[in-house]
């Protein structure tokens, strides 16, 4: 047998997401030389292969490459149709767009880089501790199977990012990981262990054991669906088409009964089966419809996912793939179902113009949740709801904001009138720490898509805007520890924000400040100290009140700003400029207790 063939990289980034993708971005605008190892022959992961419908609550909570990303996506509107055409509307700024747009743009935002970042398509990783070579803890190489020659491929690096949705490569180094779902009295939060609540119910009418147990959140496929005729495929049935599995859709509509919601509903065609959300061009992006007992995702079945080998997930993939268009095939042509809800059904169809070497099927399993890493720090449901400010989010790498979301995790159940697992729980603007990203355990590594949460908290870090975020303060983490001569975990902190900064991020949400505005790096540095307090709004503005002028330059011990008089704002920033000479030391730890 012949010797693998080896390749030296400055950085190698396991997955082609999102996450992956402005890691690699973000490697090679230093100059550094870095490769994306996909499996698949497609990069872009859930944008590229479906996921339409932004999940983000807040625009303008993160920022740096995810918004660059937007802003591409609504000029390719607007260039492509004009200003005021409807696709422009349709793309809601940008937050919205067809699968084969996100793919043409992160291939263009890879291009840009030049010979300084390589993509390597259909580069299987196999989750073996025999694909990694390591020295002590520090991960040194990995092994990884070309799926078109059948050889096998060795790749070196200073550092790797794990940017897989499973985790796969950082749990072959040795990292600590969680599956399942916490108990209740693990770390008290709301809607842990096995849940049940009516969908869009108040959040506080709900019923739960707080049990913990293996249960994975279900996956499934987001579907480009249109009833343009000119551009839609039809449904047929499958070849492994099983009619028994869908029978309870029959008395669900003749009987209008749905999961739980608290105020009636009607069965009114495709939107029983499947939640979508309009995007450009006639199409929708086609989700799981919470308020069904029956829709797109699969519990249950997925549990083995996140550590199964890849023919295990591929058998998987295609029984989903199956389940899903029997699914449709049955809502639209099963004579046991009421005529009209079979004809409100039938218009609907797979886009034509998207994945067209797959059927016109997504290629990417929407893999919501696999392995979550143990990280330095473990992001929990209390650091996206209570603390708008921390010590350990003086660290902070994005701000984001979404919703804790879980979809279902166990099939319907006999009497009961909600399926397991499915929550959404409010939150507020948050920010996240580098700990999320830098595993314990292996050095050389770092973590951006499996990131370091519990079951709750992982909930809401796993939206694309945020991996994206990770994905690139993983990046900046690589350049500032090389340049610096150190280990991914011993980045400075500091650095590692300045730069992130200076590239557009957010790393913690003000209503009226944003990326660019005056002060703003100052404002960001003395929000996550503390200074600024638990409000939204920072007023830079303003003009800077006794009070807060006395408890910031005593906190800061500027005291020569004990008598400036100006804005707000401006004071941040001549605090700032003024500690800029101080120790690191002495700068980490700055922080002004009293949030009032």
């Amino acid at each position: 047998m012949s010797s693998p063939s080896n390749f030296e990289f400055d950085a190698v980034i396991v997955g082609g997401t999102p996450a992956g993708i402005m890691a690699g971005i973000t490697v090679a605008k230093s100059g550094r030389r870095a490769v994306i190892l996909e499996r698949s022959a497609h990069i872009g992961g859930l944008p590229a292969n479906g996921l339409g419908a932004t999940d983000i609550h807040t625009r303008g909570a993160t920022g740096g490459l995810f918004l660059e990303f937007v802003r591409r996506i609504n000029r390719h509107y607007s260039e492509t149709y004009g200003a005021d055409s409807q696709q422009v509307i349709d793309c809601s700024d940008g937050y919205r767009f067809e699968p084969h747009v996100a793919e043409k743009i992160l291939l263009e935002m890879i291009a840009e880089q030049g010979d300084k970042l390589e993509v390597r398509a259909r580069r299987q990783f196999d989750f073996e501790p025999s694909n990694v070579s390591k020295d002590g803890a520090a991960l040194t190489g990995i092994k990884i199977l070309n799926r078109d020659t059948g050889d096998a491929e060795v790749y070196r690096a200073a550092v790797f990012v794990d940017a897989t949705y499973e985790g796969d490569l950082a749990a072959a180094a040795g990292a600590p990981y969680m599956l399942g779902r916490e108990g209740a009295d693990e770390y008290g939060e709301p809607c842990a262990g096995k849940f049940y609540q009516r969908w869009g119910a108040p959040v506080d009418e709900y019923y739960s054991t707080g049990q913990g147990d293996n249960a994975i959140q279900s996956y499934n496929y987001r579907l480009p669906l249109t009833k343009n005729p000119a551009n839609m495929t039809r449904i047929d049935k499958p070849a492994a088409y099983n009619r028994e599995e869908y029978l309870s859709l029959v008395d669900d509509v003749r009987l209008n009964r749905f999961a739980g919601p608290p105020t009636p509903m009607e069965f009114d065609g495709i939107g029983a089966i499947t939640n979508m959300v309009k995007v450009p061009n006639e199409k929708v992006d086609g989700n799981n419809q919470h308020a069904a007992f029956i829709s797109t995702d699969l519990p249950e079945e997925n549990w083995p996912y996140p550590t199964a080998s890849w023919d295990w997930r591929d058998r998987f993939a295609q029984r989903l793939r199956d389940y899903i268009l029997g699914l449709f095939y049955f809502a639209q042509n099963d004579p046991d179902l009421p005529a009209d809800f079979r004809e409100r059904c039938r218009p609907w169809g797979l886009a034509s113009d998207e994945f067209s070497d797959n059927g016109n099927f997504p290629r990417q399993i929407y893999v919501r949740e696999g392995r979550r890493i143990r990280g330095e720090y473990l992001f929990t449901a209390h650091d996206a709801l209570s603390k708008r400010h921390s010590r350990e989010h003086i660290t902070s790498v994005t701000a984001s904001h979404y919703a804790l979301d879980s979809h279902a995790c166990l099939k319907r159940e006999e009497g009961r009138p909600h399926t397991d697992g499915i929550f959404t729980y409010p939150t507020q603007p948050y920010s996240v720490p580098y700990g999320v990203i830098v595993p314990l355990d292996v050095e050389n590594l770092l973590i951006p898509a499996p990131a370091s949460g519990t079951h709750i908290g992982f909930s809401t870090l796993r939206m694309e805007p945020c991996w994206m975020a990770l994905g690139e303060a993983a990046g900046m983490a690589i350049n500032v520890s090389q340049d610096a001569g150190v280990s991914v975990r011993d980045a400075n902190a500091l650095e590692l924000q300045r730069r992130l900064l200076a590239a557009g991020a957010v790393l913690t949400y003000y209503e009226d400040a944003a990326p660019g505005d005056s002060h703003y790096e100052a404002l960001q540095f003395f929000a996550l100290r503390g200074f600024l307090g638990a409000a939204y709004t920072a007023k830079l503005d303003e003009a800077v009140s006794d009070r807060d002028r006395e408890r910031w330059t005593s906190a800061a011990n500027t005291a020569e700003l004990a008598d400036f008089t100006g804005t707000r704002g401006q004071l941040l920033g001549a605090m700032y400029d003024a500690l800029q000479a101080r120790p690191e030391t002495e700068l980490s730890e700055l922080y002004l207790h009293s949030q009032e």
